[in-house]
């Protein structure tokens, strides 16, 4: 990838703040969770990926609060992307730092859908890495859904690993909906503690 033709740029906040990332998912399959009682005590959980019905569609249109890069909830966070020639978002990682336990979130992470395939995504979160590694972080965590399997197989192959979920962090059919909250987490060293 040494000849990659996009420049990844910071996105202030005074300019970006408020602009909603048109993020679509869409999968024809999704991961299930199934628990299982152990005899002695406690069970075991196994992520299940399984064919969907139909396809697993959502939008920024079915929430009261789509994904925009600079809520106010993620004080000190950090954005970059991909703009195009008439200043339009074309891609985009947006970071922020969880001081209590020294790791590094990533908030929102988007390309467009004719960008994908390019090695874009791999950039950004190379971004993310960086950040995290010049702020002597010891973790890069995220989250997505259990219906974007295809967002998953990416941040697996990014190195990530399961660190959790939620089954109703959404709604309270998150299950049903299929779009149970999975987070993942990127350790740069396992015996690290926080600072």
């Amino acid at each position: 990838m040494e000849n990659f033709k996009y420049k990844i740029i910071a996105l202030p906040k005074e300019k970006w703040k408020g602009t909603v990332i048109p993020l679509v998912t869409r999968s024809d399959s999704y991961y299930d969770f199934e628990m299982s009682p152990l005899d002695s005590g406690g069970c075991t959980i196994s992520l299940i990926k399984k064919p969907a019905e139909r396809e697993i569609v959502h939008t920024p249109e079915e929430y009261d609060f789509p994904d925009s890069l600079y809520q106010d909830h993620w004080e000190n966070a950090e954005a970059y992307g991909i703009v195009s020639e008439d200043d339009e978002l074309q891609a985009c990682i947006e970071v922020c730092p969880e001081e209590w336990s020294n790791r590094l979130t990533v908030t929102e992470l988007w390309v467009a859908d004719e960008l994908r395939r390019q090695g874009i995504g791999k950039k950004l979160m190379d971004k993310a890495k960086e950040i995290a590694l010049s702020q002597n972080r010891r973790a890069v965590i995220l989250e997505t859904q259990s219906c974007n399997t295809n967002a998953i197989g990416f941040y697996l192959h990014e190195g990530f690993e399961l660190i959790g979920f939620d089954t109703c962090c959404y709604t309270n059919n998150d299950i049903g909906r299929r779009e149970v909250r999975i987070n993942l987490g990127y350790f740069f060293h396992r015996d690290a503690r926080r600072r």
